[in-house]
């Protein structure tokens, strides 16, 4: 390969690094071409590149990009998924059903944002649920408890204020001495619950 070739590539290389933010690398040993193409069609759907890359050019593109943990793993025949925006549980989930299948290729690692992984953790990371999946289940894992806590703060509220409310028609009936600060607290609190729900439906209208 001529010099201003193995530039271009490095270059290239470059890019990806710094374009990608899970990367998995897998030992391609024994894969036919048309076994790789496919791997590389089906990784394409995910929205991952597959690419056979040669270990020393990169490594000066590892080191060019700021990303020596690649470095261990480039040993052998190196594929490397590079994953941008792509679903990364997709990727690894179909690297690792083409392992089993095929009994040739291997998982070495990869990085994930920035955080090394082994091989085993490439197999845990495509045991995981589906992407839409997962993130139903986070969403409902957040919003769940959110829904509680309004439900135990606002119930408690209603009710303290009908108690105030309450207890001072009762003392006056009784023709006792209310204090100013209760009637005061009484008389404030529900304008504070109509302002609440004003600023809450101001962002609908605006939407």
């Amino acid at each position: 390969m001529l010099r201003q070739d193995k530039e271009r590539v490095v270059a290239e290389l470059v890019e990806r690094l710094r374009e990608s933010d899970t990367l998995i690398v897998a030992d391609y040993r024994g894969l036919s071409m048309s076994e790789i193409d496919g791997v590389r069609t089906e990784l394409l759907k995910h929205g991952a590149r597959f690419s056979v890359v040669k270990n020393s050019l990169t490594k000066r593109a590892a080191e060019e990009a700021g990303v020596p943990e690649l470095l261990e793993l480039l040993e052998g025949p190196t594929a490397i998924a590079f994953v941008g925006e792509g679903d990364m549980v997709a990727v690894a989930k179909s690297l690792n059903d083409t392992a089993r299948q095929t009994k040739i290729l291997t998982l070495r690692g990869g990085i994930l944002q920035g955080q090394p992984m082994s091989g085993d953790q490439v197999k845990s990371l495509a045991a995981l649920p589906p992407a839409e999946i997962l993130q139903g289940q986070v969403l409902g894992a957040v919003v769940g408890p959110l829904n509680a806590i309004v439900g135990l703060f606002t119930a408690p509220l209603r009710d303290l204020v009908g108690v105030i409310d309450a207890r001072i028609t009762q003392l006056q009936e009784q023709g006792e001495q209310v204090p100013a600060a209760a009637e005061d607290q009484a008389a404030e609190e529900p304008p504070a619950a109509e302002e609440t729900e004003t600023q809450e439906e101001e962002p609908a209208n605006g939407d």
